[in-house]
């Protein structure tokens, strides 16, 4: 009854038999802006997760894999990668270096005050 050596359906035929992730991803909904390397063209991208190795992008052209991108990413800057599969309108990056990605999460602006224009009117009793 042996016919298969492993299991169809496990763990190897979903991966694809590649190694597990080492890094935890972060998942999230920023925009950035991609470039194909050298290319003086920008094209707006939706980050879908994003970890100190790579990350997962909306992108509906497709790319082929292989293909050296950068991403400009909101607190942390143009990061090189190239491009690790395409599927499906969505392509995953491997960076050609490790990142924080916390630095995307820090928010905009200094955060000292509330702005008056977004502080609610007091009204008298």
């Amino acid at each position: 009854m042996d016919q298969f050596p492993g299991d169809p359906l496990g763990k190897d035929a979903i991966d694809g038999g590649a190694p597990e992730r080492q890094e935890s991803r972060d998942s999230l909904f920023l925009t950035a802006e991609l470039r194909v390397a050298d290319a003086p063209d920008c094209t707006p991208v939706r980050l879908r997760n994003l970890s100190a190795g790579g990350l997962m992008a909306e992108f509906a052209e497709g790319l082929e894999q292989g293909l050296p991108v950068e991403f400009d990413i909101r607190g942390i800057g143009w990061v090189p990668g190239r491009v690790a599969w395409s599927a499906a309108g969505r392509i995953g990056v491997a960076f050609d270096h490790q990142i924080d990605p916390m630095l995307a999460r820090k928010p905009v602006g200094n955060g000292a005050h509330t702005p008056v224009f977004a502080k609610p009117p007091l009204t008298r009793n």
